[in-house]
C-alpha cells in the first residue's frame, strides 16, 4: 500500500475556491502515483482565515471564528476528492467550535466510500493551551484503512508513547501523524516521537508537516521539519528508520508499505520491543528505589 505525507508550503488563499482548486491539485498529484493513503498537515484550515482579510487573519481568536463557516464546505471538499480519487485522506486538522467559546484539533479521515471518522488531538501544547480556547480531546481511535488498522496521532501526541501504545494494542500498524513545528527543536522533538513510537510498536509512521513563513498568521508564522515516512529500524528496514523524507522543494513523500514483510519480520527482529513491552512493567521496575551508595568490601575511608 502506497502511503504519502505532505510537506505543505503554507499558502495565502483568497477564497475557498482557491484553496479546494491547491488541495485537488496537491492529492491529484498523489494519486497518479499510486497513493492510497494521503496525510495533510495540522492547523490546514488556519489557512482558511487569510480569505478574511487582515483584521480577522492576524488575531488567532477571531480567525478561529471565521474558519467555522467553511466546515461544511471543508468536509464536502475532502469528502468528495476521496471518493473521486479512491483515496483516504487526513485532511491535516480543523480547529472545530465544540461550543461555549471552546475548540478542539480535529483530524478529519475521509473514505473512498464517503466514510467520515475523526481524532481529536489529546496533548495541548504551551502555545494551544495559552490561546485558552482550545481544548484537548477524549476519544482514543483506531481506524481500517485499506485493510490496515491506523490510528492518527496529531502533532505532539506523537511525543507519548502511552496512548500510541494503546492504538498499537486495539490492531493499528500504521500510525498517521499530521504536524505543524515552529522551530527546529520541535520538528526535531517530533521527528523523534514518531522514531521512537515506530521502534517501541514495531509499525510504520507517516508524518505531514507545514512549511515556509506565513508572518501573516499567528499560528502558522513559522514552519520547520521534513514529511517522512517511519519504520521499524530492523531487519528488513532501513537502519535508521526512514523509507522516505520530503524536504525543500518537495511535496510528498511517499513509500511503498508492506505490511505482510512487517508481520513476518517480526519473529526474526534483533530486537522485540513491541513483545517486550510488558516487562517493563514489572513491580520492581515501574518504581525506582532510593538507595545510597555501598562501601565496596575491603574499601577504608
Amino acid at each position: 500500500m502506497k502511503v504519502a505525507a505532505c510537506r505543505y508550503e503554507v499558502g495565502k488563499p483568497a477564497d475557498f475556491e482557491a484553496f479546494a482548486a491547491r488541495q485537488r491539485a496537491l492529492l491529484e498529484q498523489a494519486a497518479a502515483q499510486g497513493v492510497r493513503v494521503a496525510v495533510l498537515p495540522e492547523y490546514l484550515s488556519l489557512e482558511l482565515a487569510a480569505i478574511h482579510g487582515p483584521q480577522v487573519y492576524a488575531d488567532l481568536h477571531a480567525s478561529l471564528q471565521a474558519i467555522q463557516q467553511h466546515r461544511q464546505a471543508w468536509l464536502a471538499l475532502f469528502s468528495g476528492l476521496a471518493r473521486e480519487l479512491g483515496m483516504y485522506i487526513v485532511a491535516g486538522s480543523f480547529l472545530l467550535d465544540i461550543g461555549a467559546g471552546r475548540h478542539r484539533n480535529r483530524a478529519d479521515l475521509f473514505a473512498p466510500d464517503g466514510g467520515h471518522q475523526w481524532q481529536d488531538k489529546l496533548q495541548l501544547t504551551g502555545f494551544e493551551k495559552r490561546t485558552g480556547v482550545i481544548v484537548p480531546g477524549e476519544a482514543l481511535k483506531v481506524v481500517d484503512v485499506a485493510g490496515v488498522r491506523a490510528g492518527i496521532s496529531i502533532c505532539y501526541d506523537s511525543e507519548f508513547p502511552l496512548p500510541v501504545r494503546a492504538q498499537y494494542e486495539a490492531g493499528a500498524r500504521l500510525l498517521l501523524v499530521p504536524s505543524c513545528t515552529d522551530t527546529a527543536a520541535g520538528a526535531t522533538r517530533v521527528r523523534v516521537g514518531c522514531l521512537a513510537r515506530a521502534l517501541e510498536n514495531r509499525f510504520f509512521v507517516a508524518q505531514a508537516v507545514t512549511a515556509g513563513d506565513a508572518p501573516w498568521s499567528p499560528a502558522l508564522d513559522t514552519n520547520t521539519g521534513d514529511a517522512t515516512i517511519y519504520a521499524p529500524m530492523d531487519v528488513g528496514f532501513p537502519a535508521d528508520g526512514i523509507l522516505a523524507s520530503a524536504g525543500a522543494g518537495q511535496e510528498w513523500a511517499i513509500a511503498e508499505l508492506d505490511f505482510a514483510r512487517l508481520e513476518d519480520t517480526r519473529l526474526t527482529a534483533q530486537v522485540a520491543n513491541d513483545r517486550d513491552w510488558p516487562a517493563q512493567l514489572a513491580p520492581a521496575i515501574v518504581r525506582a528505589r532510593v538507595e545510597g551508595f555501598d562501601a565496596l568490601p575491603g574499601a577504608s575511608g
